[in-house]
């Protein structure tokens, strides 16, 4: 079943109501052609043949009537239109969060593999398509079944042949609709892949403005999005043009259609089978038939429309979130980290990221991880934080396995601070409240000052309040990194992790955040410190430091002892000092 089924049935009751609130409005606005025709069979074509007080009387009767269907009419509908947007906004918000819900249950490698833009653009088309296309079945399919029930029904009470042909009107528009339909789903589809892919990459473009602006490669980029932009566009003019096909198909055969009705009509009046007043019923039925009729093209492009996003959105929801612990074990605080005889690899058939890997870390403990690029440190954090799983072994928190945890109580207890400092637009406030959204201010006050960054509270004298821009992008690369740090502070937590937080930073500024880090260090006795850095003079501090090559563990110690075994870390840390790093 596709997402759009699923969240309607949620509101059927809603939605009974309100069939039956459009059901009364159609109903009775079928009444005021019955009205008219008994206007003109019982007294327009009787004038001069019943009495005056008679005839006025009749009349004044059947105008109240008029009135008073066409007021029923009226409240019904506005009732009807009511529900019907209620029904289209609460299946939209529904399919929206419970999509992004179900998103950010997904493994970490779902989002390794597609870009954040073309999820978003697929979540929000299915959103935007499910709402369009509930209107329409509402308020154009239902009426026009409600209407051709009421005209078929009157029309065989009429005349046999009346009713058949209006009849025979639904499969011969059927089966165009059908046919061509098909067309316009394919050409739907191929659109919302590349919107997908478009939303995508201009996402990725403006999220690094500063670098293709630096470089020069704004007529790239623009060239290149434009190219995706003219596909996109040659495939919307090509399901437009099938839309306009369906379109004309439908109006020409309604056309003839209305054309043998009303030659069937007037020869059954040359015979006196179907009176004046029962033509011109008839004849204004056909309006309310024949033109929402001539809308069902439309309503099936959207249909396919729907269909088409539907399905994309399918796609994402059928990829299984990460497993969870029916009953997880709780660990009220983190006091031990092991990685038990760990091997991780991208996939099956990948050489292994990590191979055997055995250390334990205690809390109370600074550690960090070395080694050349690629030789699996950012790795180990990320299966610590439950953004990998191992391939083999165990991964022990306070000795329980972290497949009997739930990741979602361990990653409360952590705070990061990464290379990249992700920051928000907004102000310091929003930044820090992003991680512990009930501190006050008098913690995020102290989680800056624990980070050196109070000072920027005088800024602008705006304080908690003052806005930092995109990114972080009126900060300097030191103080984005402060930020970072007083943000991971503020969660109070058990482990602190530092992955490569200070490789874009210059020495001194190096020099200031691991000043900081060792307050904080000091501070925090029982705090879990873990540092993964390409800069050995960042850690050699660290009560121990592991040095990995190609996933493997192959020297520890303290930066002291490692330096007397003339291993690897001696070459590392001779090759920095040579460089000045």
């Amino acid at each position: 079943m596709l997402p759009f089924w699923k969240y309607l049935k949620e509101h059927k009751w809603i939605l009974f109501s309100t069939l039956i609130l459009a059901t009364i409005n159609q109903v009775f606005s079928l009444l005021d052609p019955q009205i008219f025709r008994l206007l003109i069979d019982n007294y327009a074509t009787k004038v001069g043949q019943l009495e005056t007080n008679v005839f006025i009387h009749g009349v004044l009767l059947l105008l109240l009537a008029f009135m008073g269907v066409a007021l029923v009419s009226r409240i019904a509908k506005n009732f009807q239109d009511y529900y019907t947007s209620v029904i289209t906004q609460r299946v939209g918000a529904n399919i929206y969060s419970k999509s992004v819900e179900h998103t950010f249950s997904l493994p970490f490698f779902v989002f390794e593999d597609r870009k954040s833009g073309e999820i978003l653009n697929k979540l929000q088309k299915a959103r935007t398509d499910s709402q369009v296309l509930i209107e329409n079945l509402v308020n154009v399919i239902f009426l026009s079944l409600v209407g051709i029930l009421f005209v078929i029904v009157y029309a065989i009470t009429i005349h046999w042949l009346i009713g058949l042909t209006y009849f025979l009107m639904i499969p011969i528009i059927g089966v165009s609709t059908f046919f061509l339909s098909k067309k316009i789903k394919a050409a739907q589809k191929s659109v919302v892949a590349e919107s997908a892919e478009l939303a995508g990459s201009t996402t990725e473009t403006l999220r690094n403005v500063e670098l293709v602006r630096s470089l020069g490669l704004e007529g790239q980029e623009i060239n290149r999005l434009n190219k995706v932009t003219q596909k996109i566009l040659d495939l919307e003019l090509k399901k437009i043009r099938l839309i306009r096909k369906l379109s004309f198909i439908q109006g020409t055969i309604l056309n003839f259609m209305r054309a043998i009705l009303t030659l069937i009509i007037l020869i059954l009046m040359l015979k006196g089978n179907v009176t004046i007043g029962e033509f011109f019923s008839l004849f204004v039925y056909s309006f309310f038939i024949f033109t929402p009729l001539s809308s069902i093209g439309t309503v099936a492009a959207q249909y396919q429309e729907a269909r088409a996003s539907n399905e994309q959105l399918e796609e994402i929801l059928k990829i299984k979130p990460e497993e969870k612990p029916k009953k997880p074990e709780r660990i009220k605080a983190i006091k031990s980290i092991e990685y038990d005889g760990v091997d991780f690899s991208y996939s099956s058939n990948d050489v292994n990221s990590i191979e055997k890997l055995n250390l334990k870390i205690k809390n109370g403990e600074t550690v960090a991880f070395a080694g050349i690029s690629g030789s699996g440190k950012t790795t180990l954090i990320k299966l610590l934080v439950g953004l990998y799983k191992p391939t083999k072994g165990k991964l022990l928190f306070n000795e329980v396995d972290s497949r009997k945890i739930d990741y979602d109580d361990i990653r409360m207890r952590i705070g990061v601070v990464s290379q990249e400092t992700q920051l928000f637009a907004g102000t310091i406030r929003e930044n820090l409240l992003f991680v512990n959204p009930n501190a006050t201010d008098k913690e995020m006050i102290q989680a800056l000052k624990s980070a050196a960054l109070d000072y920027i509270l005088q800024r602008g004298n705006k304080g908690l309040n003052n806005k930092i821009g995109e990114g972080g992008i009126k900060l300097s690369g030191g103080e984005k990194q402060r930020l970072s740090i007083a943000r991971a502070l503020l969660r109070n937590p058990d482990i602190l992790i530092f992955d490569e937080a200070t490789s874009n930073l210059d020495s001194l500024t190096e020099k200031g955040i691991i000043e900081t880090l060792n307050k904080i260090i000091k501070d925090r006795p029982d705090l879990i410190t873990i540092m993964v850095a390409h800069r050995l003079s960042t850690i050699a501090y660290a009560d121990r430091i592991y040095i990995l090559n190609k996933g493997r563990l192959i020297e520890q110690g303290k930066h002291k002892d490692l330096l007397k075994k003339n291993g690897i870390y001696t070459t590392l840390w001779k090759q920095q000092s040579l460089n000045g790093s």
